[in-house]
């Protein structure tokens, strides 16, 4: 890796200049550079368990709490309010907010990086690390505790479909290309390649124990994944592709999405115990709990439903236009969604499960005037104990023969089926680079040039 450091811009509008996203036609600006046995997996580990009218890019606006929240000036300890909204989009920037809770809750802009060549359609967040993904068949890897970039991963050759993140030591990528990729996130290895799909796979999910995966791709099937093993545990056949899949927190259940329908399966039996379905296609969906399920279609609506009754509990409109992702949290006994939407918005909600018929509470939001396609929540050190109590164990697989597959400053390599090293003929971001002065105070500067 690069000893350079480059640190992640300052927040700036992106489409400064430039139309409406609706709008855009190629501008220049574009092209700036049966579950497992119970043997210990290699990815284990301890794991416990409205709208308002469009301003200006970046602008930021706090939203109303409900009353009997924490007064004025009352915080938790320091570690549980760092958080950061990430977001990518089709002009191939990535937005970063930081979040702070408070009375008001406030987000203020932190970053934009051009990140990819194409558009990004995947991004995914540890204790330490941001990783995205885009249409440009590359990962890019972002340290957000030093705030710089740490380099690119090119095993893929596809679009990057989907990103998720297991503790802190590995990280799980699928794309069109059919296969599903385990990364070492120490070293940033790719551990095992898996020919997953006949065709593209279009999401994955690693169960809360570590021990197996699953995955659902265009060829119609639904695959299990035993990941102490690094093989294929069941295959079932579905009646048309599936493009979400998801565990529940407790690891008891999963649901899979084809077009407007959410399937729920029970793990025991692998049976569709409840059907939950919607007027239009459904892009997101989201665990509250266990027991209840926000599902985000192709419209502006949110709706949230209990997967033992498949009632639909709540619903409300949380946007101006289709809701792309949902994410969620818990903070303090206070859970919060956060969603972003092809209008432009990300918006941080709180709901309160003890009245979830009442429509969740806009804590705040902001405006970033791009066409949003994914979102996460970066939380610090303090999240870590909440999602993975502990250090991964270190893989069976980190003995094999393959060669990493993480970018150096010169050389990049990727593998063919053969095993055989290939140059990687890209474009690529050293790793480890300082970020650009902040824009502010490059502006100043500018200023005084002239003046003189």
């Amino acid at each position: 890796m690069g000893s350079r450091h480059r640190e992640l811009p300052p927040y700036e509008d992106p489409l400064m200049g430039c139309p409406r996203p609706a709008q855009l036609h190629n501008p220049a600006w574009l092209h700036s550079p049966t579950p497992p046995s119970p043997t210990r997996s290699p990815l284990a580990a301890p794991h416990t368990h409205g709208t308002a009218p469009h301003s200006q890019p970046g602008a930021v606006r706090p939203g109303r709490q409900r009353t009997g929240q924490a007064e004025s000036g009352e915080r938790g300890p320091a570690l549980t309010e760092r958080m950061e909204l990430v977001a990518g989009c089709y002009e191939q920037i990535l937005f970063g907010f930081t979040a702070r809770p408070g009375e008001p809750w406030t987000v203020t802009p932190d970053f934009t990086h051009h990140a990819h060549t194409a558009s990004l359609s995947a991004v995914a967040v540890n204790s330490k690390y941001v990783v995205t993904g885009s249409r440009d068949e590359s990962i890019q890897i972002y340290d957000m505790r030093k705030k710089v970039e740490h380099g690119a991963l090119l095993q893929h050759n596809g679009t990057i479909t989907c990103l998720e993140f297991y503790g802190t030591a590995h990280l799980l990528s699928g794309s069109e290309d059919g296969l599903i990729c385990i990364w070492n996130t120490k070293r940033w290895e790719c551990l095992k390649s898996i020919k997953a799909h006949k065709g593209q796979v279009t999401s994955l999910s690693i169960h809360p124990s570590g021990k197996l995966a699953l995955s659902v791709g265009t060829d119609k099937t639904l695959r299990t994944w035993n990941l102490v093993e690094g093989r294929s545990a069941f295959i079932k056949n579905l009646k048309q592709n599936a493009h979400i899949i998801k565990w529940s927190p407790d690891g008891k259940k999963y649901v899979t999405v084809i077009a407007n329908k959410v399937d729920i399966y029970k793990l025991d039996t692998a049976s569709i115990i409840g059907t939950i379905t919607i007027e239009k296609r459904i892009s997101s969906i989201r665990f509250i709990t266990d027991s209840v399920l926000a599902v985000a279609g192709d419209d502006e609506i949110i709706r949230f439903y209990s997967c033992d009754s498949q009632k639909c509990l709540c619903e409300f409109k949380a946007h101006e236009n289709r809701i792309k992702d949902i994410c969620s949290f818990e903070r303090e006994g206070q859970h919060v969604i956060v969603t972003a939407s092809s209008d432009g918005y990300i918006k941080v909600w709180n709901l309160d499960l003890n009245k979830i018929e009442n429509v969740p509470s806009l804590l705040c939001e902001v405006s970033t005037k791009a066409r949003l396609t994914c979102l996460a929540v970066w939380l610090d050190q303090a999240s870590e104990t909440k999602e993975n109590c502990g250090e991964a164990a270190t893989p069976a697989e980190a003995n094999e023969t393959e060669k990493p597959s993480v970018v150096k400053k010169k050389k990049v390599c990727g593998m063919n089926k053969s095993g055989k090293l290939l140059k990687q003929r890209r474009r690529i971001v050293p790793a480890k680079r300082k970020l650009e002065a902040p824009l502010q105070k490059k502006k100043k500067k500018q200023k005084q040039n002239s003046s003189e």
